[in-house]
């Protein structure tokens, strides 16, 4: 599996932010009281929350390293001094952080299984891009970058690939959307090469007539 993509810029710090980025962010998720999502009796119950601390966003972290280095084998590149077992890259500051959690019953937060990040426009101006800009060039794709968001970085945790959890990660996503007023979804997604190609060639055949942007 070929290396993940490292920007050259530095790490943003959170505490840097301004005050105005810091209300403008906070906006985004009026109430921080976890989502329940149904699962079937025999199983634990889920919850889904937007990440509030640091570490709500090292706990994605970790589940990111175990799944895209553990499972998959990727090379990650992180910026030197970041605590290792974690997948960290520039733009996790400045993303939104969705987890997916096991309820607890004793008050601790329970174990993340699955999480999404997500990286507003707002976020994606502070930044300076988007990550998939570091794939891809995403000129075309200007007039709809005030309403929206990037996705990535997601994953479930092996033992709960049973759509409860990946379900309940777009019922958030989706009413996130709604609820900011942001109408378009964008992200870069991996495609097994292992049969020589033939799935990718048969999407971008399907989708060169249908999805591409706009020349203008």
């Amino acid at each position: 599996m070929r290396d993940l993509p490292l920007p050259t810029l530095p790490m943003a710090d959170l505490s840097s932010l301004s005050a105005e980025s810091r209300a403008a962010r906070r906006s985004l998720h009026p109430s921080s009281a976890p989502q329940q999502a149904h699962a079937p009796r025999h199983r634990q119950a889920l919850e889904v929350v937007w990440a509030r601390t640091e570490e709500d966003v090292r706990a994605a972290q970790r589940l990111r390293y175990d799944i895209f280095a553990g499972e998959m084998g990727a090379r990650l590149s992180v910026p030197p001094g970041s605590p290792e077992g974690h997948d960290i890259d520039l733009f996790d500051s400045y993303c939104e952080h969705l987890l997916v959690r096991l309820s607890s019953d004793n008050g601790e937060p329970g174990e993340v299984i699955g999480t999404y990040r997500v990286m507003t426009p707002d976020a994606a101006r502070r930044v300076g891009g988007l990550y998939s800009e570091t794939e891809f060039d995403l000129t075309r794709l200007r007039p709809l970058r005030g309403k929206m968001v990037e996705l990535g970085r997601s994953c479930v945790h092996p033992d709960h690939r049973n759509g409860g959890a990946i379900m309940a990660l777009w019922g958030a996503l989706a009413e996130f959307m709604v609820r900011n007023d942001l109408d378009t979804m964008i992200g870069c997604a991996s495609i097994s090469m292992r049969d020589g190609g033939h799935v990718a060639a048969s999407l971008w055949e399907q989708l060169r007539h249908t999805h591409l942007a706009p020349i203008d």
